[in-house]
């Protein structure tokens, strides 16, 4: 959980998200722009990662128990697809499959310019 927080907090910057909003004269209806936006969207980023990091902490712990329990084997004992590891295999199918999507959409527009 304490991963979640802190890869959170590296990557996302309320102040600058608040800054980018007023630059853009965009804003969130019923939030005043500036410092007011910027502890709204601390306040609700904040929210969301809680709610993902228990999902992410019963994903990586309850898992490999429920997995156990299924098939009878003792916890960490022939499990070879934990919870982490099903976090990693469908992080890197998703970035994948963004990337293939990026390649595609170039190919296609290319073949459009040309």
């Amino acid at each position: 959980m304490g991963f979640t927080f802190f890869y959170t907090a590296v990557t996302f910057d309320p102040e600058d998200a608040a800054d980018n909003l007023k630059k853009s004269a965009t804003f969130i209806p019923g939030i005043r722009p500036g410092r007011a936006t910027a502890q709204y969207l601390a306040r609700v980023m904040s929210r969301i990662t809680l709610a993902g990091a228990i999902f992410l902490g019963v994903i990586t712990v309850v898992l490999p128990i429920l997995t156990a329990l299924l098939t009878g084997q003792q916890p960490n004992q022939g499990l070879y697809l934990g919870g982490t590891a099903v976090l990693i295999v469908v992080g890197v199918s998703l970035d994948t499959m963004k990337q293939l999507e990026t390649q595609l959409l170039m190919r296609q527009y290319r073949g459009f310019i040309h």
